[in-house]
C-alpha cells in the first residue's frame, strides 16, 4: 500500500503542470494592448475613407489618393487585429467570474455606445441621404439590439457586422466560463473549437458555420493563448496552438482579401497581407511575453477607450462630411481633420454618454444578478 502511494505521488510530480499566474495578470490594465486597439480602429478607417470606394468622393478613391490609396487598401486587416486582441482581453477580463457577471460586463462595454452610434447614423442618413441608404425606422429598432444580423436586417452602418462575429465568439466562450475557468478548460476549448471549426469547412452545413466562425475563429483562439501565456508563461502545446493558427488563418485572410477587392476596384498584392498577419501575432507574442510592460504612456489607455466609439461611428457619418466637403477642402486636409474630428466626437461619446449610461446599465444588471440568486436560493 505504501509503494502504490510513492508511485501515485511521483506521478503526481512528474506531471507538467502550468506555471502559477503572475500576481496581477488578471487585473493589470495593458498600455500596448490599447495601443495595438488605436493602430487596428487607424487602419478600418483609413481604408473607409482612402481606399474604399462608396461613392464619397467625386472620383475613384485611387485617383483621389495616388499613392495614399495603396496602403490604405490593406486596411480592412485590422479587423483581424481586433479579434485577436478580443481573445487575449475576454480571457484575462473573464478570469474568475461567473457567467452573469461576464455577460453583465459584455452588455455594458458593448451597447451605451453602441445605442447612440445606431441613432446618430441613422439621423444623419435620414437628413444627408445619397451615399447611405435611408434606413427604415423597423430596422433602426431592430439594429439596436445588435441582433440585425442574424434576422437578415439591414445594418444602420455597415462595419456593425463584426459585432455579431464578437457576440458568437462570448456565447462559445461562456460555455468555459460556466463551468469555472482555468488553464486547462481555456486550452481544451482552444483545440476542441479550432478542429470543430476545421471539420465544418468540411461538411458545408450553414448553422455550424454561422456557429464556429471558421473564417475568423482562428484570430480569437491566438488570443487566448497568447493570453495563457501571459498569465502562465509560454509552453510548446501553447506555441503550437499560436502557430496553427497563424498558418490556418493566412488562407482565410487571403479569402477576405478577395472580398475587399471588390469595394476597393482593383487587386492588390498579397504579400503585404501576409507581412501585417505576422506583425500582428509577432505584437501579441510581445505582449504574452511581457516585453511590452514597460509601455506605460498614460495616454495609451485614453486611446483604448476611445477605438470602440470611433469604430463605431467613423464610416457612414464620415463619408457624408467627405461629400459634402471635399469641393471646398483638399483632400489632404480633409482626411486627417476627419479622423482628428472622429477622435474628438468618440471622445465626448465616451466622456458624456458612454461613461454614464454604462454605470447606469452596470447597476441595473447588477441588481438583476441578486435577484436572480435570491430567487435560486428560494426555490
Amino acid at each position: 500500500m505504501q509503494s502504490s502511494v510513492t508511485v501515485q505521488q511521483r506521478q503526481q510530480e512528474q506531471r507538467p503542470v502550468p506555471a502559477p499566474a503572475r500576481p496581477a495578470a488578471a487585473k493589470e490594465r495593458l498600455a500596448a494592448l490599447d495601443g495595438l486597439r488605436l493602430l487596428a480602429a487607424l487602419m478600418v478607417v483609413l481604408y473607409h475613407y482612402m481606399a474604399f470606394n462608396a461613392g464619397a468622393w467625386s472620383k475613384p478613391v485611387a485617383q483621389i489618393f495616388t499613392i495614399g490609396s495603396w496602403p490604405a487598401s490593406y486596411g480592412w486587416a485590422g479587423v483581424e487585429l481586433f479579434f485577436l486582441i478580443s481573445g487575449f482581453v475576454i480571457c484575462m477580463s473573464a478570469w474568475g467570474r461567473t457567467v452573469g457577471e461576464f455577460a453583465s460586463s459584455r452588455v455594458t462595454r458593448l451597447y451605451p455606445a453602441y445605442w447612440f452610434a445606431v441613432i446618430a447614423t441613422a439621423l444623419v442618413s435620414v437628413i444627408w441621404p445619397g451615399i447611405n441608404n435611408v434606413p427604415k425606422l423597423g430596422d433602426i429598432t431592430v439594429n439596436l439590439t445588435m441582433l440585425h444580423e442574424p434576422l437578415k436586417v439591414t445594418p444602420v452602418d455597415g462595419v456593425y457586422w463584426t459585432l455579431w462575429v464578437e457576440l458568437k465568439f462570448y456565447l462559445l466562450f461562456a460555455l468555459v466560463i460556466w463551468k469555472g475557468l482555468t488553464y486547462r478548460r481555456a486550452l481544451g476549448f482552444c483545440v476542441v473549437w479550432g478542429l470543430a471549426a476545421a471539420f465544418a469547412t468540411t461538411v458545408n452545413v450553414p448553422v455550424l458555420d454561422a456557429l464556429l466562425l471558421p473564417d475568423d475563429c482562428w484570430y480569437f483562439i491566438a488570443g487566448i493563448a497568447f493570453y495563457l501565456m501571459y498569465r502562465y508563461g509560454p509552453n510548446l502545446v501553447l506555441w503550437l496552438v499560436v502557430a496553427s493558427c497563424y498558418l490556418i488563418s493566412q488562407h482565410f485572410l487571403m479569402q477576405a482579401q478577395t472580398h475587399a477587392e471588390k469595394y476597393i476596384g482593383r487587386n492588390i498584392p498579397e504579400w503585404p497581407t501576409t507581412m501585417l498577419l505576422t506583425l500582428f501575432f509577432l505584437a501579441m507574442a510581445a505582449v504574452a511575453l511581457g516585453w511590452t510592460r514597460r509601455i506605460r504612456w498614460g495616454w495609451l489607455s485614453t486611446a483604448g477607450v476611445l477605438t470602440y466609439p470611433l469604430y463605431l461611428l467613423h464610416e457612414r457619418i464620415g463619408w457624408v462630411v467627405i461629400q459634402h466637403t471635399e469641393p471646398y477642402v483638399s483632400q489632404y486636409v480633409l482626411v486627417p481633420a476627419l479622423i482628428a474630428a472622429m477622435l474628438g466626437a468618440a471622445w465626448l461619446l465616451h466622456r458624456f454618454w458612454e461613461r454614464p449610461l454604462a454605470r447606469l446599465v452596470k447597476r441595473g444588471m447588477n441588481r438583476a444578478l441578486a435577484d436572480m440568486r435570491t430567487a435560486r436560493e428560494r426555490i
